[in-house]
C-alpha cells in the first residue's frame, strides 16, 4: 500500500510540473538566454539515455554490440551523414559484432 502512495505523489508532481509550464509567460521563453539553456538540457538529456541504454543491462554494465553501433553511428554523424544512413551505420554494425560473437 505505501508503495501505491508514492506513485500518487509522483504522479501529481508531474502533473503539477506539466500545468506549471502553462503559466509561464511567453516572453520569458522567447528570451535567447532561456532558449540556449533549454536547447543544451535536451541535448544533455538525449546524450545521457542514449549512453544508458547502450552500456546497462538490467543494473550492471555490459560491453557488447551497442557500443559498436554507438561508435558508428557516431562516425556517420562526424562525416555528416544523413540521419537514415546514420541508423542504418549503427544497425549494420551492431549487426556484423553480433554476428561474429561480439554481444
Amino acid at each position: 500500500m505505501n508503495l501505491w502512495i508514492w506513485i500518487l505523489i509522483a504522479c501529481a508532481l508531474a502533473y503539477l510540473t506539466k500545468l506549471v509550464g502553462y503559466f509561464v509567460p511567453a516572453k520569458l521563453l522567447q528570451n535567447p538566454r532561456i532558449m540556449h539553456v533549454a536547447g543544451t538540457m535536451t541535448i544533455g538529456l538525449l546524450a545521457s539515455l542514449t549512453i544508458v541504454n547502450a552500456v546497462a543491462s538490467g543494473q550492471g554494465l555490459v560491453l557488447d554490440a551497442r557500443i559498436g553501433a554507438l561508435v558508428a553511428a557516431a562516425v556517420a554523424l562526424w562525416m555528416r551523414a544523413p540521419f537514415l544512413v546514420v541508423v542504418i551505420s549503427g544497425a549494420a554494425a551492431a549487426a556484423l559484432l553480433r554476428l561474429v560473437g561480439w554481444g
